[in-house]
Protein backbone atom coordinates (compact mmCIF):
# COMPACT_ATOMS: atom_id res chain seq x y z
CA UNK A 1 0.00 0.00 0.00
CA UNK A 2 1.18 3.23 -1.06
CA UNK A 3 1.95 6.05 1.58
CA UNK A 4 -0.54 8.85 1.68
CA UNK A 5 1.89 12.28 2.72
CA UNK A 6 -0.07 15.88 3.63
CA UNK A 7 1.12 18.38 0.94
CA UNK A 8 0.10 22.18 1.12
CA UNK A 9 -0.78 23.95 -2.27
CA UNK A 10 1.78 26.81 -3.08
CA UNK A 11 -0.80 28.90 -4.64
CA UNK A 12 -3.58 28.71 -1.96
CA UNK A 13 -2.32 26.78 1.07
CA UNK A 14 -5.18 24.30 0.74
CA UNK A 15 -3.44 21.27 2.53
CA UNK A 16 -3.93 17.85 -0.08
CA UNK A 17 -3.61 14.07 0.70
CA UNK A 18 -1.09 12.77 -2.02
CA UNK A 19 0.59 9.44 -2.91
CA UNK A 20 4.65 9.61 -1.94
CA UNK A 21 5.33 7.93 -5.30
CA UNK A 22 3.08 10.17 -7.47
CA UNK A 23 4.96 13.37 -6.12
CA UNK A 24 7.54 13.42 -8.76
CA UNK A 25 5.64 12.76 -11.22
CA UNK A 26 3.20 16.27 -10.02
CA UNK A 27 -0.36 16.34 -8.90
CA UNK A 28 -2.55 19.63 -8.84
CA UNK A 29 -4.59 21.25 -5.94
CA UNK A 30 -7.99 19.58 -5.12
CA UNK A 31 -8.84 23.07 -4.59
CA UNK A 32 -7.18 25.21 -7.23
CA UNK A 33 -6.33 22.93 -9.45
CA UNK A 34 -2.64 24.77 -9.18
CA UNK A 35 0.29 21.99 -9.30
CA UNK A 36 1.51 21.02 -6.25
CA UNK A 37 5.14 21.43 -7.25
CA UNK A 38 6.89 24.12 -9.73
CA UNK A 39 10.31 23.56 -9.00
CA UNK A 40 10.12 27.14 -7.94
CA UNK A 41 10.64 28.88 -4.23
CA UNK A 42 7.08 29.75 -2.41
CA UNK A 43 6.39 33.22 -1.26
CA UNK A 44 5.44 32.73 2.48
CA UNK A 45 3.69 35.22 4.99
CA UNK A 46 2.23 34.82 8.32
CA UNK A 47 -0.94 33.32 6.94
CA UNK A 48 0.79 30.99 4.54
CA UNK A 49 3.74 29.76 6.83
CA UNK A 50 1.53 27.18 9.03
CA UNK A 51 0.28 25.03 6.29
CA UNK A 52 3.72 24.63 4.57
CA UNK A 53 6.05 24.33 7.73
CA UNK A 54 3.53 23.03 10.62
CA UNK A 55 1.10 20.88 8.52
CA UNK A 56 2.71 19.76 5.76
CA UNK A 57 4.63 16.44 5.69
CA UNK A 58 7.52 18.16 3.39
CA UNK A 59 10.19 19.32 4.62
CA UNK A 60 10.06 23.16 4.48
CA UNK A 61 13.86 25.16 3.66
CA UNK A 62 13.00 28.79 3.94
CA UNK A 63 15.09 31.49 2.62
CA UNK A 64 14.90 34.33 5.20
CA UNK A 65 16.49 37.08 2.93
CA UNK A 66 15.19 41.35 2.77
CA UNK A 67 15.25 43.34 -0.85
CA UNK A 68 17.90 45.36 -0.25
CA UNK A 69 20.57 42.74 1.56
CA UNK A 70 22.99 41.90 -1.42
CA UNK A 71 24.03 38.29 -0.39
CA UNK A 72 20.40 37.88 -0.63
CA UNK A 73 20.03 38.87 -4.04
CA UNK A 74 23.52 37.03 -4.98
CA UNK A 75 22.27 34.04 -3.49
CA UNK A 76 18.86 33.88 -5.15
CA UNK A 77 19.19 32.22 -8.29
CA UNK A 78 20.78 29.38 -5.98
CA UNK A 79 18.04 29.03 -3.97
CA UNK A 80 15.89 28.81 -7.18
CA UNK A 81 18.03 26.54 -8.85
CA UNK A 82 17.97 23.85 -5.93
CA UNK A 83 14.10 24.37 -5.56
CA UNK A 84 13.93 22.41 -9.38
CA UNK A 85 16.42 20.00 -7.68
CA UNK A 86 15.15 19.40 -4.30
CA UNK A 87 11.56 19.44 -4.92
CA UNK A 88 9.68 17.44 -4.36
CA UNK A 89 11.21 15.89 -1.06
CA UNK A 90 11.59 19.12 0.19
CA UNK A 91 9.79 22.02 -0.44
CA UNK A 92 11.88 26.05 -0.92
CA UNK A 93 10.11 28.93 0.45
CA UNK A 94 11.13 32.79 0.42
CA UNK A 95 9.94 35.08 3.88
CA UNK A 96 10.94 39.11 2.92
CA UNK A 97 11.94 39.66 6.23
CA UNK A 98 10.55 43.67 5.51
CA UNK A 99 7.50 43.06 5.11
CA UNK A 100 6.77 39.92 7.73
CA UNK A 101 8.79 41.31 10.48
CA UNK A 102 6.91 39.13 12.88
CA UNK A 103 7.81 35.77 11.34
CA UNK A 104 11.56 36.64 11.52
CA UNK A 105 11.48 38.02 14.85
CA UNK A 106 9.40 35.06 16.22
CA UNK A 107 12.82 32.42 14.61
CA UNK A 108 15.24 35.32 15.71
CA UNK A 109 16.88 36.18 12.80
CA UNK A 110 19.49 38.53 13.27
CA UNK A 111 21.24 38.84 9.68
CA UNK A 112 20.32 38.02 6.51
CA UNK A 113 19.97 35.86 4.37
CA UNK A 114 19.33 32.79 6.94
CA UNK A 115 18.06 29.61 5.83
CA UNK A 116 15.87 27.73 8.22
CA UNK A 117 14.70 23.67 7.51
CA UNK A 118 11.89 23.00 9.32
CA UNK A 119 9.89 19.36 9.66
CA UNK A 120 6.31 19.07 11.03
CA UNK A 121 6.65 22.33 12.15
CA UNK A 122 9.92 22.21 14.01
CA UNK A 123 13.36 23.80 12.99
CA UNK A 124 16.03 21.02 12.44
CA UNK A 125 18.79 23.15 10.92
CA UNK A 126 20.09 26.36 10.31
CA UNK A 127 22.75 28.18 8.26
CA UNK A 128 23.04 32.13 7.69
CA UNK A 129 25.40 33.55 4.79
CA UNK A 130 25.38 32.76 0.97
CA UNK A 131 25.35 29.29 -0.33
CA UNK A 132 25.51 28.21 -4.02
CA UNK A 133 22.43 26.24 -5.14
CA UNK A 134 25.05 22.94 -4.77
CA UNK A 135 25.85 23.82 -1.19
CA UNK A 136 22.16 24.12 -0.71
CA UNK A 137 21.54 20.98 -1.72
CA UNK A 138 24.67 19.42 0.18
CA UNK A 139 23.57 21.50 3.46
CA UNK A 140 19.30 20.20 3.06
CA UNK A 141 20.62 16.64 2.48
CA UNK A 142 23.17 16.35 5.22
CA UNK A 143 20.20 17.62 7.85
CA UNK A 144 18.13 15.01 6.47
CA UNK A 145 19.85 12.15 6.64
CA UNK A 146 20.65 11.40 2.91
Amino acid sequence: MTESLIVACPSCNTLNRAPRDKLASGGKCGHCKSPLFSGHPVALDATSFDPHAVKSDIPLLVDFWAPWCGPCKAMAPHFEKAAGRLEPTVRLAKINTDDEQPLAGQFGIRGIPTLILFKHGREIGRQSGMMDAAGIESWVSGMLGG
